[in-house]
């Protein structure tokens, strides 16, 4: 897919970042640009990401997810970034997959938290948190496509920061997306 990002005239490109469950090796590759994040502060204006400790989401060019969603907080993020963003990227095998975190989908949940909370080694406390400010979690963990139209998906545990600034550089100029072999990896 070529999506298109046209900010208004004068404007940045509005970018937006965000870590579902994953490990936030995504957000480290992405810094690993190293001075290239100079060129790449000229060309756009960060809202909600960790970088700038911004909470709330507003109308962005693009969308930068990375991890799988794995409970309801997840899906909830992910909607709003699709209904925020023109485009929206999956970033990394987690986004792209489930990754990791998706292993857990052998096992029934039940038994997943059997094993962590109560009869896990180690296991002090006994019990499943039940808490209402911890998040739902999804019998399944899902990569984001199975929750909403994904514009672009960059593999890689994690894309190395060549390969996260071919597509941020392609993307912002509307340009199709083309990277060498030695950029793309599914490990």
């Amino acid at each position: 897919m070529n999506a298109r990002i046209a900010p208004a005239a004068g404007n940045k490109v509005r970018v937006a970042t965000a870590s579902l469950a994953g490990c936030f090796g995504c957000h480290m590759s992405l810094l690993d640009i190293d001075e290239r994040i100079l060129d790449l502060v000229e060309l756009v204006e960060f809202d909600r990401t960790p970088l700038t400790d911004i909470k709330t989401l507003g109308p962005c060019d693009l969308g930068l997810i990375e991890g799988g969603v794995a409970n309801a907080e997840n899906v909830e993020v992910l909607r709003a970034f699709r209904r925020q963003c023109k485009v929206l990227v999956a970033l990394g095998a987690c986004a792209v997959t489930g990754g990791i975190p998706a292993m857990r989908n052998n096992v029934p949940l039940a038994e997943c938290l059997d094993e962590a909370f109560v009869h896990g080694m180690g296991v002090a406390n006994p019990g499943i948190p039940n808490d209402p400010e911890l998040p739902l979690l999804l019998a399944q963990v899902h990569p984001l496509h199975a929750v909403v139209q994904v514009d672009y998906c960059l593999p890689g545990c994690p894309p190395s920061a060549d390969a996260i600034w071919s597509l941020l550089t392609a993307v912002l100029a509307g340009e199709p997306l083309h990277l060498p072999p030695a950029q793309l990896h599914y490990d």
